[in-house]
């Protein structure tokens, strides 16, 4: 399976543009499956809910939809992209699944990050894993990944993937996310904005550092902090369904959950 991801720099506001930008990276590349940042159509630095109300869309009926779907039609490839999701007068931080079928299904953020609770509400739809091609991807999109049972919920309901759309800022996700994939045996998806973004006097710095890794925690592919590109590497996401360790340790049969809070 061709697992890619794409890390560039959203221009606030401008949906135009970022899709333009996004289907320009995709453009020569062949692949199965392809993660997206966080919020990568509408920029992350909110001022106000009516920029939010501006913004969002509906999933799946929404233009912004409506455009992943269609691109996953003419690359024939799967999409994982975070957007701005309005549900009648209620907004999530939200990941939209497309594929070369069409609409596949909505991640909205669990664990919302600073400033993002006074635009958005909780996800209030758990954490559920989908099917692309071969594989079982699971969703979680950027602060999730310091909760370990994000990955691990994802992982026991059967994930061989996650996918993990990001605009992170904090220093320490790229190498906690090795540790997800050795604690769980999978691989992770980790595509990460780039860029400096001010508005409403205030400022962020993203991190950049995308990064793809396997199940023993490796890096399979990994970008600076400054480019935007897109990266793809093969896997094979059955692998990750053996979660031995040795003769005698397998990381889910042992866990002793009587003994667990």
């Amino acid at each position: 399976m061709l697992l890619s991801y794409i890390q560039f720099k959203p221009i606030f506001g401008d949906i135009r543009k970022n899709l333009a930008a996004i289907t320009k990276l995709l453009a020569p590349v062949k692949t199965d499956l392809v993660v997206l940042p966080e919020l990568c159509t509408t920029g992350y630095l909110f001022s106000n809910k009516r920029e939010i109300r501006a913004l969002a869309e509906p999933l799946p009926d929404g233009e912004t939809a409506r455009f992943f779907i269609e691109l996953s039609r003419q690359k024939n490839t799967h999409i994982i992209a975070g957007i701005a999701e309005r549900d009648g007068n209620v907004f999530y931080n939200s990941a939209v699944i497309t594929g070369p079928e069409g609409y596949i299904g909505t991640y909205r953020k669990v664990h919302l990050y600073a400033e993002e609770k006074k635009w958005f509400k909780p996800g209030n739809k758990g954490f559920d894993v989908y099917k692309i091609k071969s594989a079982r991807v699971g969703v979680m999109i950027c602060f999730d990944w310091i909760f370990p049972e994000s990955a691990r919920t994802l992982a026991l309901k059967g994930a061989d993937i996650i996918a993990h759309p990001s605009n992170l800022v904090l220093p320490w996700c790229q190498s906690a996310m090795r540790v997800r994939s050795i604690e769980n045996r999978i691989f992770t998806v980790t595509a990460n904005r780039i860029g400096r973004e001010t508005r409403g006097g205030k400022s962020l710095k993203f991190t950049g550092k995308s990064q793809m890794t396997g199940m023993r925690g490796e890096i399979l592919a990994q970008s600076g902090n400054s480019q935007s590109e897109i990266k793809t590497v093969s896997i094979n996401p059955q692998k990750a369904r053996n979660k031995s360790l040795n003769s005698f340790n397998d990381l889910f049969e042992d866990r002793r959950t009587k003994l667990y809070m």
